[in-house]
């Protein structure tokens, strides 16, 4: 019989911590908020994940980066469940997760709908180029006063 290694599902969490969002490699899937639960059910370990949006090219990939990250660690028997309800929203990124954006260039999302600042020189001037940036879930920005473009994460 081969032996599991059973991990408190707060050593889970630590270890999924370590597992990027592949779109945004500074930000964990943790502080992302696609981890939505980890449970033990016996000898298999269930992390149900939930995607930013429906049909995220990236779960995939983040499926198998956690998978890895758990292997490494002598978790074999993961079962990954993708829950689509309650849909993924912007209020499940961390504090820690919001400051890791804004210091990698990416606004964090505001519920006024437009970033406050602009994560660069972190003047209030900015202004809305596009809807549309570099994923599907950010909008582009310009600072008018640094006049540097940068990403804002939408609110969904």
């Amino acid at each position: 019989m081969v032996a599991v290694t059973k991990l408190s599902t707060q050593e889970v969490w630590a270890l999924l911590d370590k597992v990027p969002d592949p779109e945004i490699p500074v930000i964990s899937v943790v502080d992302l908020g696609v981890i939505r639960d980890v449970q033990w059910n016996g000898n298999t370990l269930n992390v149900t994940i939930t995607p930013t949006y429906s049909g995220c090219p990236a779960m995939s990939v983040i499926a198998l980066d956690i998978k890895t990250e758990l292997a490494k660690n002598g978790l074999e028997n993961v079962h990954l469940k993708t829950q689509i309800a309650p849909a993924w929203t912007t209020d499940w990124l961390s504090a820690k997760g919001r400051a890791k954006l804004e210091e990698y260039g990416i606004a964090p999302p505001q519920v006024s709908g437009g970033p406050q600042r602009c994560p660069n020189c972190k003047s209030a001037h900015v202004k809305k180029i596009s809807q549309f940036g570099s994923t599907p879930c950010k909008a582009q920005w310009q600072c008018v006063d640094c006049l540097e473009p940068f990403d804002y994460f939408k609110c969904i």
